[in-house]
């Protein structure tokens, strides 16, 4: 089939793909406009281009910021079949088929720590959207690729351009591309209105920018009737749960990822403290049920385990190091959901595979998000997150009798976990070791009571524990009751208005009380 000439534009920042792209172009016979560095890669490589300013017969100027935005380019990409051919014909102006754009490299710039506002300024594109948008708009009849992994589909399909359904696809991505480009500069400008203190707010931006692309469509959502799917971050390596590789199993459900990421979130926080020791999380509907440390993970599973072993049926269960044989053995005995680690041994995998329904999650070390978004009925709820590491030397003992080195310890492990716990949240511990977990009461001595009913349940002494409260106590009768069941010391926000009433009941137990002066609030 013979063509007519065809016009492709390619300019593009990243220029991975450009040279294989251009060569199968020029070969169907496409004439190859282009600019600046983009131009002088085809040229170097032998492939005939046409210059911008040569085309247009205007110059680019103003150190390379005025260079596509002419008529001429615009009034060719923009132009619709069998309705402008006179305006064209009166003016000059060359229809242009294809749109090869990406942008300028803004998101790379600004991550760099010494950035300066007139370099991310200068990384601000203007004619790379103005194109990418006009050849969006017009997809009825141009095609627009912003996109290096969208080159081979492209190649495969020359001489021919893509059909109609394939260039609205690409309009779409083209039109998100602009879109995240957009939201990434208002953004970071945001952040410069905050550091010269002109918000009122200095901690979140007056505008909030997300753009997320789907990977992966669920089979439903919390329930059967709800629709869901997974979307990543569009830009940002892919990690955490979000981006775990499932080496075995069913596909992973909503309720399944809510689970695993809580899983993985405690387990990552309770690694801060853990001095070097393996860490085992087992979650049951976002909580934890069972939270442990030891020198190996198969004794943290068991110490985890003894927790609450009813919960833990049907469970997630979030490792720190990497799964090995002994501990998957033990494993597949029991029914799970999910199992997490960092890495799973060959030998592990060999005895997992035994439960082809079990889903096992590698999940890589991950920076937390940077905010909490929750939709609310009209609105988002917007917070940052709470993903700072407790501090212990900022922890403030305010009773007559100081916790023991061991004591200490304890506390700074149930503060590691309660941080995990929906509130009102109580947790019992010793030595590394969930001992009882008072989860989501209304009140908090209910909390407390729910605890120590669920140690008494397996048989697990709290004589000498560790309590941890995420929140302040508002009355003594909590502490009455972990006083009756022997715990020894706590740790707690302190600031309500009966402290004093508080501390004086643990003065009169013997207990040792310690303050954080920060709340972990999990609602």
């Amino acid at each position: 089939m013979t063509h007519s000439t065809r016009t492709a534009l390619i300019s593009v920042s990243d220029k991975t793909g450009l040279i294989p792209l251009a060569q199968a172009l020029s070969e169907h016979g496409f004439t190859i406009l282009s600019t600046g560095g983009s131009a002088e890669q085809m040229i170097q490589a032998g492939i005939p281009v046409q210059k911008v300013s040569d085309h247009t017969g205007f110059p680019e100027i103003m150190g390379g910021r005025v260079k596509t935005l002419h008529p001429k380019i615009h009034g060719g990409i923009l132009a619709r079949r069998n309705i402008d051919e006179a305006v064209m014909a009166e003016h000059g102006i060359n229809r242009i088929d294809l749109v090869v754009v990406n942008l300028y490299p803004f998101i790379k710039t600004i991550q760099d720590p010494n950035c300066t506002l007139d370099n991310a300024i200068e990384q601000i594109d203007i004619g790379g959207p103005a194109m990418v948008r006009s050849a969006a708009k017009n997809h009825q009849d141009v095609t627009v690729v912003c996109d290096p992994s969208d080159y081979d589909a492209l190649i495969e399909g020359l001489p021919e351009l893509p059909d109609e359904a394939t260039r609205r696809a690409l309009a779409v991505k083209a039109f998100a591309h602009t879109a995240r480009y957009d939201g990434e500069i208002s953004q970071w400008l945001s952040q410069q209105v905050i550091a010269s203190g002109t918000t009122t707010h200095a901690e979140l931006p007056p505008i909030l920018n997300i753009a997320l692309d789907q990977v992966q469509a669920l089979r439903y959502g919390e329930n059967p009737h709800q629709s869901a799917a997974l979307y990543q971050t569009r830009g940002v390596p892919v990690a955490g749960v979000a981006g775990g590789e499932l080496i075995q199993g069913k596909p992973l459900s909503f309720n399944n990822l809510l689970d695993a990421d809580a899983a993985f979130s405690a387990c990552r926080t309770v690694q801060q403290v853990a001095q070097g020791q393996s860490v085992c999380v087992i979650v049951k509907h976002t909580n934890p049920c069972g939270v442990a440390l030891a020198d190996h993970s198969l004794a943290a599973w068991e110490k985890a385990l003894a927790t609450d072993p009813t919960s833990a049926f049907g469970g997630i269960v979030a490792l720190s190091h990497a799964l090995e044989a002994d501990l998957a053995q033990v494993l597949v005995e029991r029914f799970l959901e999910v199992i997490i680690a960092p890495a799973v041994s060959p030998d592990a995998k060999a005895i997992l595979a035994a439960k082809p329904n079990l889903r096992v999650l590698v999940v890589k070390a991950a920076s937390g998000p940077r905010f909490d978004v929750r939709a609310i009925q009209g609105g988002y709820l917007v917070q940052q997150t709470d993903n700072e590491a407790s501090d212990p030397d900022a922890f403030e003992v305010v009773t007559d009798r100081s916790p023991s080195a061991e004591e200490l310890q304890d506390l700074i492990f149930a503060w590691a976990v309660v941080r995990s716990v929906r509130s009102n949240a109580i947790v019992y511990a010793k030595q590394g070791q969930t001992l009882g977990l008072g989860v989501g009461q209304m009140s908090r001595i209910d909390s407390a009571r729910f605890g120590v009913l669920k140690s008494q349940d397996v048989g697990l002494s709290l004589t000498g524990a560790a309590m941890a409260s995420e929140a302040f106590f508002p009355f003594a009768d909590s502490i009455e009751a972990a006083a009756a069941v022997g715990v020894k010391a706590i740790i707690q926000p302190g600031g309500s208005m009966r402290d004093a009433e508080v501390i004086e009941a643990c003065n009169r137990a013997g207990i040792a009380m310690v303050f954080t002066h920060r709340r972990h609030f999990k609602h």
